[in-house]
């Protein structure tokens, strides 16, 4: 089984720098087995119990949580301006080499997964893997079966870009119509441009799946918790 060193571990873990590290450990705040490990090199595997300041901690090869986002920040690690997904992290989360995967526009709200695996990221992102992501949405103006018809062949934007066919749900129609979209890319502002083209704006969007993985009803906006074993294993 890999091993590796202690410093290293923690700073992963998100107790702070090497040099941060190293000061815990020179402390006799880290235990490995139940015994006090004061050598920043020494080596562990997933199979040692490691503990700091009494706490065992759960320690796995990689590391996925899902965000219920915030319609005011962007999907961004960080940002010299704008407030940033990161910023909702607390603790030393904050400190881990967390990244979103993928990406959500400022306005919309939803499921966002955070996570250290970066070949998991490249296989959800990819356009070659086709994840299909779906979103909640509120429509100015009455959508329609045409409306669908459109969704299912593809829609050409204001660019010229013509879209992979999409499939449209209408959960209400009205003045403002509630919709279900599932599409298999994700262009700049992709749905909200679609619906420009067919002569309607979105005032509200929410992703609520994303492959495998839902949004946790139960997360309030901003909130964020750890995949479960169970949707880790659906990855």
């Amino acid at each position: 089984m890999k091993r590796e060193r202690l410093d290293k571990v923690l700073s992963h873990l998100g107790f702070g720098s090497r040099t941060d590290v190293k000061r815990i450990i020179g402390e006799g705040r880290v235990s490995i087995n139940l015994q006090i490990q004061k050598d920043p090199s020494f080596k562990i595997s997933l199979e040692d119990e490691l503990s700091v300041d009494s706490e065992i901690l759960l320690r796995k090869e990689q590391y996925y949580f899902m965000m219920n986002k915030a319609p005011d920040c962007i999907t961004a690690t960080e940002d010299p301006k704008e407030k940033t997904v990161m910023d909702y992290l607390k603790g030393r989360h904050r400190r881990m080499p967390l990244f979103p995967v993928g990406r959500l526009d400022k306005e919309t709200e939803g499921l966002l997964i955070l996570t250290t695996d970066g070949d998991f990221a490249h296989r959800y992102t990819s356009p070659k893997h086709l994840i299909e992501k779906t979103y909640f949405a509120l429509v100015q103006g009455e959508v329609t079966s045409k409306d669908q018809e459109k969704f299912k062949q593809g829609i050409r934007l204001e660019d010229g870009y013509q879209t992979l066919p999409a499939e449209l749900t209408i959960l209400e129609a009205g003045e403002t119509s509630k919709v279900e979209i599932r599409i298999k890319e994700g262009k700049y502002r992709q749905i909200r441009r679609m619906f420009v083209m067919l002569e309607k704006e979105v005032l509200y969007l929410k992703r609520i799946q994303m492959g495998s993985i839902s949004l946790d009803e139960s997360l309030k906006v901003g909130e964020y918790r750890a995949l479960t074993p169970l949707e880790e294993a659906s990855l």
